[in-house]
């Protein structure tokens, strides 16, 4: 199950990257041919758009099983053991309950649109709004499997934020807790220490 969970995240990766690649390869595309030569491609911007949208969604998915994603961790760190993990759970349904939410309207727009299509690529609507199917689906089986680790005990009391304030601040906490040794600057040679 795990290597089939590891492929899913490997390829949603993949996509990400073919997304900007497509998305750098039609903007350039257009801006040379409209100021190079006065024409342009018709669908540069729509599906450039649409393949923004799926890059941010895919991006956030990956992001989320990574625990990449920030938030506000000050009060949780410094509450004991069982209130981190009190504060998780919280966390872990209320996430659980937007997705639904989200999936639930991704759903509902992806039926509507279906039959709708867009102006200049001719292409069903849905597709623009399915992408919320697929991020409700897949944050929501990463929120279930988070919440199942944390109740049956699986996680570690250093794992119950499962969020960072910022990058600098968690730099910042390493170098601090460096050892006295590693962060003192070695003495220059030819003079005494």
């Amino acid at each position: 199950m795990a290597r089939l969970v590891d492929a899913y995240f490997r390829t949603l990766k993949a996509l990400i990257a073919l997304c900007l690649l497509l998305m750098v390869v039609l903007v350039f595309s257009n801006v040379v041919l409209r100021y190079g030569f006065n024409t342009g491609i018709t669908l540069s911007e729509e599906v450039s758009r649409w393949l923004f949208v799926y890059l941010v969604f895919l991006g956030a998915i990956v992001a989320m099983r990574e625990h990449a994603h920030l938030g506000m961790d000050g009060v949780a760190k410094r509450l004991p053991p069982q209130g981190r993990k009190a504060c998780l759970v919280a966390s872990q349904l209320l996430m659980l309950w937007a997705t639904w939410l989200l999936l639930k309207g991704s759903w509902v727009q992806t039926q509507i649109n279906l039959p709708s299509t867009a102006p200049s690529s001719g292409l069903s609507l849905g597709i623009f709004y399915a992408v919320g199917i697929v991020f409700g689906v897949s944050a929501g089986g990463i929120l279930l499997a988070d919440l199942y680790r944390v109740l049956s005990g699986a996680v570690g009391d250093d794992e119950l934020v499962m969020v960072r304030e910022s990058e600098e601040v968690e730099e910042l906490e390493a170098v601090l807790h460096q050892p006295a040794a590693a962060t003192a600057a070695p003495p220059v040679s030819g003079r005494p220490a």
